[in-house]
C-alpha cells in the first residue's frame, strides 16, 4: 500500500496527480518513497486512461528536499561499485513516456532534481526556491548537476550547484532563465500544471508520447555520458559520512540569500 506517495486520477480528463506526501519531512525521499515512486511510474505505463501526469509535493514548505538524510543506503564494499538510491526514481528512468509536468511550491533542492530533471516542464509559484546543498556539506553534486545542466544555461547551473546553501534561485529568476515555464501566484502552481496536463491529455496519446520520447532523445546521450563519470567523482570527492554530518548539523539558519 502506498504510504508516502499519493496517486489520484481523473478519468474524465485523463490526468493523474502524483503527490510526494511527507510534508512533515519536507517531502524528503526515503527508500520507501523511492520504491513507491518507481512502482507508480511503472503502473502508469499500463493505465491507458491516464494520458498526462502532474507531479507535486504536499504542504506549503517544499516540493522536496531530496534524499532523506536519515535514509540508510547500503553500499558494496568496492571502489568500483556504488549504489545511488535516487538514480532510478524518475519517470523516464522507469520507461514512462507520458508527459509529466512538475508543480513546485516552496523548496526544491538536491535530490529533488532527479525528479525535476525527468519532468517535461516545470510550473512554479512565487514561493518556489531552488538550490543544491551538496558542496556545503562536502559532497559532489554529480547526477544533479548533469540533469540540471540540461535544463538551465550552463553558468546558472554551475552557480546554483557551486554556491550550495549560500544562495537560492528564486522562482522569478528560475522563470527568467527558462527553468520554470510558468510562474503563478502563491498556491497556484498545481492548478496551472493540471490545466496544462488536461490540454495535453486531450490530444491523441500516440503523438504526445512520441514527442515526449523525441524530446528526451535530444539530451539522453549527454546525460548518459555525464552519468558515466558520476560514480567516480562522488567516490573521489565526497567527505566521509561523519564529516558530512558534522557540517550538516553545524549549518547556520538563514545563511542563504535569494536571487
Amino acid at each position: 500500500m502506498t504510504t508516502t506517495v499519493a496517486l489520484t486520477a481523473d478519468k474524465d480528463t485523463g490526468v493523474a496527480t502524483v503527490t510526494l506526501d511527507r510534508p512533515e519531512r519536507l517531502n524528503a525521499i526515503d527508500l520507501t518513497m523511492r520504491d513507491e515512486l518507481c512502482e507508480i511510474w511503472r503502473e502508469l505505463r499500463f493505465d491507458g486512461t491516464v494520458r498526462a501526469v502532474v507531479l507535486t509535493g504536499a504542504g506549503e514548505r517544499a516540493f522536496s528536499t531530496g534524499l532523506d538524510r536519515d535514509a540508510v543506503v547500503p553500499q558494496p564494499d568496492s571502489p568500483y561499485m556504488a549504489d545511488d538510491p535516487l538514480l532510478r526514481v524518475g519517470p523516464k528512468s522507469n520507461d514512462l513516456w507520458k508527459p509529466v509536468i512538475a508543480a513546485v511550491r516552496g523548496m526544491a533542492c538536491g535530490g529533488a532534481f532527479y525528479l525535476l530533471g525527468e519532468s517535461d516542464f516545470i510550473v512554479a509559484d512565487t514561493t518556489a526556491a531552488f538550490f543544491d546543498p551538496h558542496t556545503s556539506y562536502g559532497m559532489v553534486s554529480a547526477y544533479e548537476s548533469v540533469l540540471m545542466a540540461q535544463r538551465m544555461p550552463y553558468g546558472e547551473a554551475a552557480r546554483m550547484m557551486l554556491m550550495g546553501t549560500a544562495e537560492r534561485l528564486s522562482a522569478q529568476r528560475a522563470h527568467d532563465i527558462g527553468l520554470v515555464s510558468e510562474l503563478t501566484g502563491p498556491g497556484g502552481a498545481l492548478a496551472a500544471a493540471t490545466d496544462c496536463a488536461a490540454v495535453i491529455a486531450g490530444y491523441p496519446p500516440e503523438g504526445v508520447q512520441g514527442t515526449v520520447r523525441a524530446l528526451w532523445a535530444a539530451k539522453e546521450t549527454a546525460l548518459a555520458a555525464g552519468f558515466a563519470q558520476a560514480p567516480h567523482l562522488v567516490s573521489l570527492g565526497n567527505l566521509p559520512a561523519e564529516r558530512q554530518a558534522e557540517l550538516f548539523n553545524g549549518r547556520r539558519a538563514g545563511e542563504f540569500r535569494l536571487r
